[in-house]
């Protein structure tokens, strides 16, 4: 049996890893119990987000925009390009999936302990993501934030696979829904439509999308993790209540601090500063551009990746 078998299938791949790995593995089946039946997911995820963030990325964004990507020297800029890709196709992926574990019954009649190995998929992907996500964060480091950010997410993702609490994590995921605009913002401002109207639009739509899915649907998420772990508090460990009651503050925290960023920088995305002495093209680092109607437009800051 060929090794690429071993790895696409999950009872092989737990098997290899019992072979290689057996203390490890003996501690994860100590520990997180449903964890190695998703654990080729789990790998194949890191695969993925990293093959797409080092190859695949690059090579969609030289030939989407081959002038604004190819004027861009530095490593670190060219390394935001890449990044809003495997961002994308997280988003993309993960909201479906995270949709058809909603009406789990086994997920809705037990709110803290509920499985269903289609959570057990999802949750196993957006831990590779994290993973990938988090190293990202720290090896190309910019903002602290997103290295809190990508560690809360995985910590709580993986230790699900006790289990634990995976009807709040098929709902939290659908935070994503926003990542696909906020992704759609930044390639605007890098390729010479800062204040155009499709940024305007898609502006609205990330507001819109951002607000609904994080803070009012996932404010309403977060009361509702709140409740259960306080009903469950005799039952649960310290590290549950500190990992996920903690976490649990922290990326709301982020939201809303994140959404107040994001407000600021659209208006000021869509403020004239007045005519440009000489006409100008976006240089794939986001700065001062043209709209296309003589009016010049400030690009500020850019959004975060969340």
């Amino acid at each position: 049996m060929s090794l690429l078998t071993e790895l696409t299938s999950g009872a092989r791949f737990q098997r290899l890893l019992e072979r290689i790995f057996p203390k490890t593995m003996g501690l994860i089946y100590t520990h997180l119990p449903k964890l190695p039946a998703h654990l080729h997911v789990f790998v194949g995820s890191v695969g993925l987000f990293t093959a797409t963030h080092l190859v695949f990325g690059p090579w969609l964004c030289k030939r989407l925009w081959p002038t604004h990507y190819g004027t861009v020297k530095k490593w670190g800029e060219k390394n935001k390009w890449a990044i809003r890709v495997a961002s994308q196709v997280h988003a993309l992926a993960v909201v479906p999936m995270a949709v058809r574990c909603l009406g789990i019954p086994a997920l809705n009649s037990d709110r803290m302990y509920g499985w269903d190995d289609r959570a057990g998929t999802l949750h196993a992907f957006a831990c590779g993501y994290f993973l990938w996500d988090t190293v990202d964060a720290i090896v190309n480091y910019t903002d602290a934030g997103f290295i809190v950010h990508g560690l809360c997410c995985l910590s709580i993702y993986t230790l699900s696979f006790k289990p634990f609490v995976n009807y709040f994590g098929a709902r939290c995921l659908l935070w994503e829904a926003s990542t696909v605009f906020l992704n759609n913002n930044w390639i605007l401002d890098k390729t010479g439509r800062t204040g155009s109207k499709l940024q305007f639009y898609n502006g609205a739509l990330l507001l819109s999308a951002f607000a609904g899915v994080r803070l009012i649907y996932g404010g309403k998420m977060s009361y509702d993790f709140w409740v259960s772990l306080y009903n469950h508090r005799h039952q649960i460990s310290t590290l549950q209540w500190v990992l996920f009651g903690g976490g649990n503050i922290v990326l709301q925290g982020l939201n809303w601090y994140w959404f107040s960023k994001m407000i600021v920088a659209l208006r000021r995305r869509f403020r004239p500063s007045g005519p440009l002495p000489g006409p100008e093209k976006a240089n794939g680092n986001g700065r001062h551009v043209e709209n296309g109607n003589g009016k010049g437009f400030t690009s500020v800051d850019e959004p975060p990746l969340v």
